[in-house]
């Protein structure tokens, strides 16, 4: 027993003897270039990634082309680093491209997120800061990532919508400011011009109100017992209910102290008179 034990030490001996003695440049070569291939990947990365910045290309594409690069040349490197012990590559390659498809088919959404993230940060249809619109979600860009982006409400709440809701969707982009759309009728007995002058002077004398596209204030049609003043006004995004609220507000206030009249609906009931015919026949 002890002797099959000692031959089979003994060949396992002999075994690592011939491996080192036959192999061992190949394996200290390949260490090497792992090693060397390591450094030489992390420091074009961060080569790129200043390149990236310095030509004032994104934070999050700088980051991903620095990323994809590094990654790519470390698979290079282990291609290598396995060939120098003799073993066939094809097999693995084949291996991940199948586990690569599986993979693409499983998470196709997610992969279908960061597409689209990486046209909108090539294409550039909004930057942070903006306000934008797509499917009837509104808010100001916060931050953009290449599966999401998140946007910010007057509310303080916090959207997150997957780029791929984005990209091919009807966007509507006012860039930091959003457009008031209001009315409010007058009497026909009022002047008119008066009430425009009055509004026009109010938005125009507001701080907080973009006067670059300036306000409008126009007659917009006419009811049944009003003239309908419409007004049309910019303000920042984030102060867009409280600027509203604001002038609206200062609107009644002053037309109260004009005497600029805001009327309810109204609605004339005639009565008629019966005939004595008739009078005679009810007394029958």
């Amino acid at each position: 027993m002890i002797q099959e034990e000692l031959a089979t030490l003994t060949h396992l001996y002999s075994l690592l003897i011939d491996f080192f003695v036959n192999y061992s440049f190949q394996v200290i070569g390949a260490v090497i270039i792992l090693i060397i291939g390591l450094i030489v990947a992390r420091w074009i990365g961060k080569l790129t990634l200043r390149l990236c910045l310095r030509h004032n290309v994104d934070v999050t594409l700088s980051n991903f082309i620095s990323s994809t690069i590094k990654l790519l040349l470390i698979t290079m490197v282990a291609v290598i680093c396995l060939g120098k012990f003799g073993i066939s590559v094809a097999p693995f390659i084949a291996a991940i491209g199948a586990i690569s498809l599986s993979i693409g088919l499983a998470l196709q959404g997610v992969f279908s997120n960061y597409g689209a993230g990486f046209t909108i940060i090539i294409t550039r249809p909004f930057v942070v800061g903006n306000t934008i619109r797509c499917n009837d979600v509104c808010g100001v860009v916060k931050e953009i990532h290449l599966a999401y982006t998140q946007l910010t409400t007057e509310d303080g709440e916090l959207v997150t919508i997957p780029n791929k809701h984005i990209v091919g969707e009807v966007l509507v982009n006012s860039f930091e400011n959003t457009i008031v759309e209001a009315s409010i009728g007058i009497s026909y007995a009022a002047d008119p011009d008066k009430a425009i002058g009055l509004i026009k002077a109010l938005l125009e004398t507001n701080s907080a109100v973009v006067q670059d596209p300036a306000p409008q204030v126009g007659i917009a049609g006419f009811g049944d017992s009003s003239v309908e003043i419409a007004y049309r006004y910019w303000v920042p995004s984030k102060r867009l209910f409280e600027l509203q609220f604001q002038v609206n507000s200062a609107i009644y206030s002053a037309f109260r102290e004009t005497g600029i009249e805001i009327p309810f609906p109204q609605r004339e009931v005639t009565l008629k008179t019966p005939l004595k015919a008739e009078q005679e026949l009810e007394r029958l």
